[in-house]
């Protein structure tokens, strides 16, 4: 990978991606994002996956666009703007799609996109004395990519005064509005990720695969449509590999084996 982008992955199957600016606090520079747009691009394809922890080099986790790379945006070309917009949405869009768990591990300060980055994860973790905001209408612009993602965590009502305002907040906000799923002393944050890998990582990949997809599908249907989505899905888990030896582990009183460790 880019030196601007660190990838570790353990034993398990779980893979840290590691935002690797920290002299510029991680902001999403051209090639800080186009690198994770490769690596997103592979994990995807990548069958040994098990959870994909995103976090963030020094002190702060990311503090959004890069403003030399805005400032040539600015001065670009309109396709050049669509073009740069539209590949940071295709990226967001693309983490949510990962058919494992994510996790933002939010060491540090979250501004703008990088606020982005921790609303499209499954699960939000923060540091104490973290602090976020929305901050793109400060330079002119507008939180336009990531606003799916943060209304679907945070509601209208919240986006509507953090969006309009701009300021910033502490985690204890965060947690209150819902963007983050904890806040632990920063000396607890790893314990805090372990916590949820260890979780994670009892459930079989095919059944989380499968709560994804109801995540995602499932809002956007009603009535029959719903019903029979879910019957369907849920017909098909109990044929699998990981239904059978699911049952069996649990009568057995033993952990069981998932397909996709062996």
């Amino acid at each position: 990978m880019s030196e601007v982008l660190q990838l570790a992955r353990d034993a398990r199957g779980v893979v840290r991606v590691t935002l690797n600016r920290p002299d510029a606090h991680n902001a999403l520079s051209p090639e800080l994002t186009e690198a994770l747009e490769r690596a997103v691009d592979t994990l995807a394809r990548d069958t040994t996956l098990r959870v994909l922890v995103i976090t963030g080099a020094g002190a702060s986790f990311c503090a959004g666009g890069d403003l030399k790379a805005m400032r040539a945006m600015v001065n670009g070309t309109r396709d050049e703007r669509m073009a740069r917009s539209t590949r940071f949405a295709r990226l967001l869009a693309a983490i949510r799609a990962l058919p494992v768990p994510v996790l933002a591990r939010v060491n540090g300060p979250a501004f703008a996109g990088g606020a982005g980055l921790v609303s499209v994860a499954d699960i939000a973790i923060a540091a104490e004395g973290a602090q976020f905001g929305f901050t793109e209408p400060r330079i002119g612009i507008a939180p336009a990519n990531v606003s799916p993602y943060v209304l679907a965590r945070i509601g209208v009502t919240a986006a509507r005064r953090l969006f309009l305002t701009a300021q910033r907040f502490e985690a204890a906000e965060g947690l209150r509005l819902g963007l983050y799923d904890k806040v632990v002393a920063a000396d607890r944050l790893d314990a805090a990720v372990d916590g949820e890998l260890d979780a994670i990582l009892e459930c079989s990949p095919a059944a989380l695969a499968a709560c994804k997809r109801l995540i995602a599908d499932v809002p956007g249907k009603d009535g029959d449509a719903a019903m029979a989505y879910t019957a369907t899905l849920l017909a098909d888990l109990w044929e699998s590999d990981d239904a059978r030896e699911g049952i069996a582990a649990f009568n057995e009183k033993r952990k069981p084996r998932w397909a996709q460790q062996d």
